[in-house]
């Protein structure tokens, strides 16, 4: 299948109003025309029109973005701000649905609540919107694939409703290039011998194969389709291994042409074409350049567009990224982000027919909301040199001011309270992200000090603290380490079930909208890629089989192994498997065998990390995998059940010291050139180009499968802080220790307590709004709170802590 379920990425009339530029004209929108439109899909989670339009030096006429149905809140907050990027950049819109219910939802009241959402969606949008409903449904990786029956009665009824309710909007039938149809074949495709595989029979010899139109069976009918669309995408690998080739000349007509698709849908029904495209390339795979694939495809592009199929109205590039193979395949589909390809592209964009923007007019005020300031040049590097000039400051310091001798660390407390204030470092980042609020708190928060996240401080200073205390336990009898660690991780599961439940049933009273805690929105850092930013996954699907007479025999069991919960809570189950296998690695800790612990805790991590092995159906693997993630609990425990020795050996060796202080400068540097940027008040230097610098993060810097440079960069981090801390811990805890320590010693129940405020704080309908002063002081309330929750030991007795 060319690309396959890896990528899972109007009338004529209205077509012929739509105003549009040259792409060298692009000063202001020209009273009208019917230039086809250039159009773009971004990785919407790390990019904007206005960054794209900077890179290529031309914004697009037309920009896509998935939109998943049923809507959430905080889908709806993504596609508000891409309509808004779009407005800004004078362009147009195409909304692509993406059914996550079955299609048979989509009668009539179905289909009027689509259009309903639609048009307060769009209420205030001056470009033309374009909604492409159930993309490729003629393929086979599309949960809505290959069932034409009821993709037929649905875009029927969808486009009665949409015409209704938004008389300018345009319906567009989009399927997949017949190349090697039917692709392996969807499991809801219709059986043979069932009334509905006729339809796919076209030509009725019992068999459904290439021989069969691949279009016909799901076409919805001229009344119900405004413009007719076409993904038509330049890959040979055919679902294989990853192979770079030149297109071949007139591939790109080919695939428009095959099976008379062009004749039959765009000149004879008279419908303009929308067509969906990009040129494979995967770095790394051997073979052609990226230059030379892609520059040969847009020629082609582009000539079709302006010559040789006149019917075409929009050509869409994918600008994106993708994962294959489980996230092992990098697909690289963009042009606009290595600076000679941009330069080629936007010169062969001007010589065509193809429309930039504006087609419309901009709309004041409306740009992307995390827009922020790019440091570039001069001031760049002048934050460079003023980094490393404050890390040789703090190094040397202590070693020329006497009085800054004074200020290290010597407590004389059973406790280590610098690794207490690390963890309360952890647990305000994890608290922070968890909220998602748009705030300062952000700038701090969200890979500020390095490519590292309050995900894994938290979890590999859980493991150091269970080294510190179960370590020197181990001397005096592992049966005893046994017991309290069972004890500890049987509290701590039973905890984590109470919660599941306690969120399920607060998402039953009317008046609480509970899906902050019952849904996912991904962020574009999981395996998905940035491409998934914006999709929302029903966390709690299935469980209310509870509530069923006779239960469903899968809903326990589901329960039980905590495949459903708060995403907010998820990593609880990981640390609960953890705590059970601790005993293990503290007896061979014992044994002087912390060598071999931590090399079969690599071994794990790397197999983890390459093979993608999912241990467990617990939720946490889908976020946290347990080979992978079990490293940074390991080596904390290591470090803990050492600590003494490990830092007697740092203070012999200050030049290794040094380095990882050095390093970690560096670090915070490459993660400033992070393009994305949290809000207005946001910096980021500009010293690397945007493909270069994802590049470097997708291939090293990996959150869920924890990249190479990732797992470097928390290690250097806690070296450093420890540092810090041990020469400057008078200052450092009179500003922050009052409240980072007592937060680090509670973190489990800081952990637990938040997901129920996370809950309040959505439904406090006026923090949505992304005030960032606003929701700053809701953070600093939030975080006051449960500081005096601790202080007070607010249900200590019953929540672990």
């Amino acid at each position: 299948m060319a690309i396959g379920a890896a990528m899972l990425p109007g009338s004529t009339a209205a077509y012929a109003a739509l105003p549009g530029t040259t792409a060298g004209q692009d000063e202001a929108p020209a009273e009208a025309g019917d230039a086809p439109l250039f159009g773009a899909e971004l990785d919407w989670g790390s990019d904007s029109t206005q960054a794209y339009a900077d890179r290529l030096g031309a914004s697009a006429a037309v920009y896509d973005h998935e939109m998943p149905w049923p809507l959430q809140d905080a889908e709806r907050r993504y596609l508000e701000g891409f309509l808004h990027q779009a407005a800004a950049e004078g362009s147009h819109a195409v909304l692509s649905i993406h059914p996550t219910v079955p299609l048979a939802r989509f009668d009539a009241a179905g289909a009027a609540k689509l259009a309903e959402g639609l048009q307060s969606l769009s209420e205030g949008f001056e470009g033309k919107l374009f909604v492409r409903f159930a993309p490729d449904m003629n393929a086979s990786w599309m949960a809505w694939g290959q069932q034409p029956a009821a993709y037929t009665a649905a875009f029927r009824a969808v486009s009665e409703a949409v015409h209704e309710r938004l008389p300018g909007a345009v319906m567009v039938w989009s399927p997949y290039a017949a190349q090697d149809y039917p692709y392996g074949k969807s499991k809801h495709a219709p059986q043979p011998g069932s009334g509905e595989f006729s339809l796919l029979d076209t030509n009725s010899d019992g068999e459904w194969d290439q021989e069969d139109d691949a279009y016909a069976p799901y076409y919805p009918g001229d009344a119900a389709v405004d413009w007719v669309g076409l993904s038509a995408f330049h890959d040979e690998t055919r679902g294989g291994p990853a192979t770079n080739t030149v297109p071949q000349a007139g591939a790109f007509a080919g695939l428009l042409d095959s099976e008379d698709f062009y004749e039959r849908y765009a000149e004879e029904a008279g419908k303009p074409l929308m067509v969906r495209t990009a040129a494979f390339f995967s770095p790394g795979a051997g073979g052609a350049g990226a230059a030379a694939i892609k520059s040969a495809w847009w020629k082609q592009v582009f000539r079709a567009a302006s010559a040789d199929h006149r019917a075409i109205g929009a050509v869409i590039w994918m600008e994106t990224t993708t994962q294959r193979a489980l996230g092992e395949t990098t697909v690289d589909w963009r042009v606009s982000f290595d600076g000679t390809q941009a330069a080629a592209f936007r010169a062969g964009l001007a010589d065509s027919a193809l429309a930039t923007a504006p087609v419309t007019e901009r709309a004041a005020g409306t740009g992307a909301a995390g827009e922020g300031t790019a440091l570039s040049g001069i001031p760049a590097w002048g934050a460079v040199a003023a980094t490393l000039a404050a890390a040789a400051i703090l190094w040397f310091l202590p070693t020329r001011r006497g009085a800054a001798r004074s200020w290290a660390y010597a407590e004389e407390t059973r406790r280590d309270l610098r690794v207490d204030l690390l963890r309360g470092v952890a647990i305000v980042f994890v608290v922070v992200n968890h909220l998602g609020l748009v705030s300062l708190f952000q700038l701090l928060s969200q890979e500020a000090v390095g490519v590292v996240s309050g995900a894994e401080l938290f979890v590999l200073l859980s493991g150091t603290v269970l080294g510190m205390v179960y370590g020197p336990r181990v001397a005096d009898g592992l049966g005893d380490v046994v017991d309290a660690t069972a004890r500890r991780a049987g509290k701590l599961y039973l905890t984590a079930l109470a919660v599941v439940v306690a969120v399920f049933a607060l998402s039953w009273l009317p008046t609480v909208d509970s899906d902050a805690v019952t849904t996912f929105s991904d962020q574009g850092t999981g395996a998905a890629g940035r491409a998934a930013a914006g999709r929302t996954y029903d966390l709690y699907s299935g469980m209310d089989g509870i509530l069923q007479y006779p239960v469903p025999g899968n809903v326990v069991p589901q329960i039980l192994s905590l495949q459903f919960g708060p995403w907010q809570f998820n990593i609880m189950g990981l640390y609960v498997i953890l705590l059970l296998a601790s005993p293990l690695i503290l007896a061979a800790l014992a044994r002087k065998k912390a060598w071999l612990v931590l090399l079969l805790s690599t071994g794990l991590y790397v197999l983890g990390s390459t093979a993608r092995i999912r241990l467990l159906p617990s939720q946490f693997e889908d976020s946290f995998p347990l080979l992978v993630w079990q490293l940074l609990f390991v080596v904390g425990m290591v470090t803990g059940y050492h600590r003494r020795a490990i830092v007697a050996w740092f203070s012999r060796h200050r030049i290794v010291l040094a380095g990882c202080v050095g390093l970690a400068a560096l670090f915070a540097l490459f993660s400033w050139c992070n393009p994305y940027l949290a809000n207005a008040y946001d910096v980021r230097l500009a010293l690397l180009p945007d493909a270069l610098y994802q590049d470097i993060y997708d291939r090293y810097f990996n959150r869920t499968f924890l990249g190479p440079g990732r797992v470097l960069n928390v290690l250097v981090v806690v070296v450093a802080g420890y540092a810090l801390l041990s020469a400057y811990w008078a200052v450092l805890k009179r500003a922050l220790g009052w409240l980072l320590i007592p937060l680090g010693q509670a973190t489990l129940y800081v952990f637990i307590m938040h997901v129920f405020l996370v809950l309040v704080i959505d439904n406090i309908q006026v923090l949505n709004e992304g005030r960032v002063w606003l929701n700053t002081l809701a953070y600093a309330a939030v975080l006051a709170l449960l500081w005096v929750m601790v202080r007070t030991r607010f249900l200590f007795r019953i929540i672990p802590r």
